[in-house]
């Protein structure tokens, strides 16, 4: 692929606090480089590295002295707008059963494919963000991924860690040989079982506008709706450069409501939800 970008997600969220990391790697035709984001509830930066800072070793990333994987993150970033250090240390990972892309996973040419590897898993440990300390003591985590050449044109991603489970949401416009569809891909981990809802498995966006998402699959129903979002400004793919900008709510106010038929599993408002809202109103 001439243009390419491969990166990971890692949400980090104490009953207080929310931290997220995003390393990554890229390519396009005018450069190669890598980079590492930050998001917190009040802020955001990006940090860029040569390419050659990029190692990826099995299931672990390394950017420079930064690391990245399933047993935790270790940070070590000095710049002039971003001091940043410490280490956190990550509980047993929960993945999907199978890959979120299901069939999909196998088809050529998609401009971005998603991935889950934890639903959810414990943090422990702290890092310091010029100057500010960031404490997780049995605190939540989430762990996805994306690669492929651009972010989706359009799209609506929602997450969020509650007691007894998680769940992760998205929408998205999907270009597949010059047609387009809304695809939908979500996960809801609730006391130990997983429910999925995805266009693979007749799972239908029957609302995606304003900031709120309907999902309807045979008697299943998810709903998401965010309240109130404080957007931070990122960086995203757009043919394998950084050029796009993004916003998200790391940690912002969100209804959520699960039902099988006429069983409401749960419904919660939430103000630890995340939210990226890329869609035409």
């Amino acid at each position: 692929m001439r243009n390419f970008f491969y990166g990971w997600y890692f949400k980090c969220q104490s009953a207080t606090q929310t931290l997220a990391v995003i390393p990554a790697v890229h390519k396009s035709e005018q450069k190669k480089f890598c980079s590492i984001q930050i998001i917190t509830e009040h802020h955001s930066w990006k940090v860029d590295f040569p390419v050659a800072a990029f190692h990826r070793t099995g299931e672990d990333i390394r950017i420079g002295q930064n690391r990245f994987g399933k047993r935790g993150i270790l940070l070590a970033i000095h710049t002039p707008e971003l001091n940043i250090n410490g280490k956190l240390h990550f509980g047993p990972i929960f993945p999907l059963k199978y890959d979120i892309m299901g069939p999909f996973s196998v088809l050529p040419f998609l401009e971005c494919r998603h991935s889950v590897q934890s639903m959810r898993h414990f943090v422990q440990g702290r890092v310091y963000v010029n100057g500010q300390e960031y404490l997780f003591q049995d605190a939540f985590g989430y762990w996805e991924g994306d690669q492929g050449c651009s972010f989706p044109k359009e799209y609506v991603w929602t997450q969020c860690g509650f007691p007894d489970g998680s769940l992760m949401l998205s929408v998205a416009d999907v270009p597949v040989a010059g047609f387009h569809f809304r695809g939908v891909i979500g996960v809801v981990l609730w006391k130990g079982r997983e429910y999925r809802l995805a266009t693979y498995l007749g799972a239908r966006a029957v609302q995606a506008q304003n900031g709120k998402l309907r999902i309807v699959q045979g008697d299943l129903e998810l709903e998401a709706r965010l309240l109130e979002g404080v957007k931070r400004p990122l960086k995203a793919p757009a043919n394998g450069d950084m050029t796009r900008t993004i916003h998200e709510s790391a940690a912002c106010q969100a209804f959520y409501r699960f039902r099988k038929g006429e069983r409401i599993f749960f419904y919660f408002k939430t103000d630890r939800a995340s939210f990226e809202y890329e869609l035409s109103k």
